[in-house]
């Protein structure tokens, strides 16, 4: 009897098999003679008796799982990570010792387009690396761009709906922008995602030539307990190529998935080099002191010439997926699945995603999403723990106690991090948060404007953004959204007045803003966000989230 327990399918085998060597067969394994029989009475109606009709159409309507709300347009592959430049002086994960290496899977996208959207869409990019590593699985859940549109977690639902279909109209933004602009026009911190979106990196060609950022910052920790904040940069080994607006439209649909698939297969492996920056915690705080660059803060960057990057390994895609679904679409990214070296820092949006992102997996996969064969880990030891049962519980642990039990233990291994050492650093009050747009916001988008992009740059830019304030059917969103660009440039805005035909805002000072207060105005009734609060904003503002000199006690 034991050794017909043992007959199970293994996951590989299955996955390669080819079809000359396999059965037709119900899904309980009846073999059955023909895909296409039904069971009638005679020339009459059908039998509720055949099983295998029944099952197959029931079946068939459940073949779609929920899309993802976010990022649901996607592509992937796998391949081999390598650290080539040991980081162990900063991080005890021992995924970054020398010459150790790993297998990852890639799932790259769009964010606000539907499943069945365009993958020349202007739009940012996920770059999601799923790391195998021998201490369990690693997500690195990034985009191809170092900031994003907003820094305040609550915002984040109110904004994707903003991308989506219009709930009245049910059309797109390339029929009616006027909700993008609207979100955009009262919530001013979005303005260097913006400028990106709409510049040349709003469609990069492809997943080959685009890079990734973490955005958010991380706790890296040594051996020894010592901790330095971090992001991580992922540079395409191809180079950065892009599409201009006016070429994306004689694109494929599948354009990027196509132009992945098909280099694999012909062995031009895309490759990408894997770089930190890091800062200690006091710099971190003098960072805000003096320049005001908040490292919490997903609306800034940390600049490279006094962060430089530092190059700890590098990876490969060199194996298209044999099935799009189970390694793709089912696959399950969480910037919570961490391994030991690597922390969160306190960065609100992503203390907000390491709830939202397993939350989604339960909902949309189901709750034993990480036991799929694609969400694995692959651990050199057994692994356990007391979850049982829920739906699709493949693997449920046999007969071991489901609790810690005393007569069969469950082993434990020490800590390696000291948590209370790494975690319990901050101080501080309990406080009602929500950020306010300063001056410093602007710093980074106007450098973009005023010393990366040469003319031809900016006129795209100009162009790209005006054809797609055409479809604003608002003209005081487009006033306001125009003087928010004239904080950034005076040259930005005057450009697009004159390309849209609608005389801006002179700036943000006298202007008042539903999802941001604005400590650019002198007018004290403008200051709070909608104009609700009736007493000075609380003192959490004055840093604005950012850590200040004294946090790190």
């Amino acid at each position: 009897m034991a050794i017909q327990q043992d007959l199970a399918r293994e996951y590989s085998e299955d996955r390669n098999a080819k079809s000359q060597d396999t059965v037709y067969t119900t899904s309980n394994g009846a073999p059955y003679p023909h895909p296409y029989e039904t069971q009638r009475a005679g020339n009459g109606p059908l039998l509720l008796q055949d099983f295998h009709l029944i099952d197959l159409l029931s079946h068939f309507d459940r073949e779609r799982i929920p899309e993802r709300v976010v990022h649901a347009k996607g592509s992937g592959a796998h391949g081999v990570y390598k650290t080539t430049e040991s980081l162990e002086d900063l991080c005890m994960a021992d995924i970054f010792k020398e010459g150790k290496e790993c297998p990852i899977t890639i799932r790259f996208s769009t964010v606000g387009g539907e499943a069945g959207s365009h993958d020349c869409a202007r739009d940012p990019r996920g770059f999601s690396v799923k790391f195998r590593t021998e201490e369990g699985n690693w997500d690195m859940v990034a985009n191809n761009t170092p900031v994003f549109f907003l820094r305040d977690p609550a915002k984040f639902p109110h904004f994707i709906h903003t991308q989506k279909r219009n709930p009245q109209n049910n059309l797109t933004h390339a029929d009616d922008s006027t909700i993008f602009w609207d979100y955009l026009s009262q919530n001013p911190e979005s303005i260097h995602q913006v400028m990106i979106l709409m510049g040349d990196r709003g469609i990069p060609d492809g997943f080959r030539f685009m890079h990734g950022y973490s955005g958010h910052t991380f706790k890296l920790i040594n051996k020894d307990g010592e901790w330095v904040y971090a992001q991580m940069h992922m540079k395409s080994k191809q180079g950065t190529k892009f599409i201009t607006q006016a070429d994306s439209a004689s694109k494929s649909p599948d354009y990027a998935q196509k132009d992945l698939y098909e280099a694999i297969e012909r062995g031009d492996h895309p490759g990408w080099d894997v770089s930190f920056q890091t800062i200690k915690a006091k710099e971190a705080e003098e960072l805000w002191e003096k320049q005001k660059i908040n490292i919490f803060d997903l609306t800034h960057v940390w600049p490279q010439k006094q962060f430089p990057l530092r190059k700890v390994g590098e990876f490969f895609l060199n194996e298209n997926v044999q099935n799009y679904f189970a390694e793709i679409e089912q696959i399950a990214f969480s910037p919570s699945h961490l391994v030991p070296g690597i922390e969160p820092s306190a960065d609100p949006v992503l203390q907000s995603r390491l709830f939202s992102y397993p939350d989604t997996h339960r909902h949309r996969v189901g709750t034993n999403y990480q036991q799929l064969p694609v969400n694995q880990p692959r651990v050199p030891y057994k692994m356990a723990n007391f979850q049982r049962n829920g739906s699709m519980a493949f693997y449920n642990q046999g007969a071991r106690p489901n609790y810690i039990s005393s007569i069969e233990p469950i082993s434990f291994r020490e800590r390696s991090v000291d948590l209370d050492k790494t975690h319990k650093q901050f101080i501080g009050d309990a406080i009602t948060f929500l950020s306010e747009i300063r001056p410093e916001d602007f710093n980074a988008p106007r450098a973009l404007w005023e010393k990366v992009w040469d003319e031809d740059a900016k006129e795209r830019f100009i162009g790209n953004v005006s054809g797609h304030m055409a479809n604003c059917t608002e003209k005081e969103i487009i006033k306001r959204q125009i003087g928010i660009f004239r904080e950034v440039s005076e040259d930005i805005a005057s450009r697009l007045e004159k390309a849209t035909g609608v005389k801006g805002y002179p700036g943000i000072a006298g202007l008042q803003f539903n999802g941001t207060h604005n400590g650019m105005t002198k007018d004290a009734s403008l200051r709070a966000a909608n104009g609700m609060a009736q007493k000075p904003l609380g003192s959490g503002n004055q840093y604005n989230g950012a850590p200040y000199v004294g946090t790190h006690a």
